[in-house]
């Protein structure tokens, strides 16, 4: 059964064995993963679970370089699926221009089957809870597959603007 879990350093294998589905270098949105992250060795893997979960508590200030977010791992059984991170605001400009609320990621090998719209929408109720009234978020024009999950989802598109990371078609969702 696929459920969205807490990041932990147990799921080591199982997440570079998704990993290792993406092309080297490819950026995972959702994932919080940052140059210098070592996943590779159980150590620095454990430290990169550690800095993924220090963000989730408002008590504590984020990591350098990340925001407040919740980060959940899409998994069935032993296997990981992907990531989703779901920031608790978008008070950084590049956020607020490009990143949004909310990223995901699922392995290449797991895509086409409603997978990343199951966990948007869970997410999306873990916003609402937050008490979040809507959410932002983006994805590249040319990623159609992304562009109908967050319709499928409510999303209403504002508008489609360049970023200093590249063009953005920036979508809202009331939560």
């Amino acid at each position: 059964m696929i459920e969205l879990t807490r990041p932990d350093a147990r799921w080591h294998e199982a997440w570079l064995a998704a990993y290792a589905e993406w092309p080297a270098g490819s950026h995972l949105d959702g994932a919080g993963l940052r140059a210098g992250d070592d996943v590779h060795t159980p150590a620095g893997f454990e430290a990169w679970v550690a800095k993924l979960r220090r963000c989730e508590d408002p008590a504590l200030p984020p990591p350098p370089e990340h925001v407040h977010s919740t980060y959940r791992w899409i998994v069935d059984d032993r296997v990981c699926i992907g990531g989703i991170e779901l920031r608790h605001a978008i008070d950084h400009p590049l956020l607020r221009e490009a990143g949004g609320h909310i990223g995901y990621h699922v392995r290449p090998s797991y895509r086409g089957r409603r997978i990343a719209a199951w966990a948007l929408r869970e997410t999306l109720r873990r916003a609402q809870s937050m008490g979040l009234d809507r959410v932002l978020l983006t994805c590249s024009p040319d990623n159609a597959a992304s562009a109908r999950i967050i319709e499928s989802a409510g999303g209403v598109l504002e508008d489609v603007r360049e970023t200093e990371i590249g063009p953005k078609r920036r979508y809202w969702i009331a939560s």
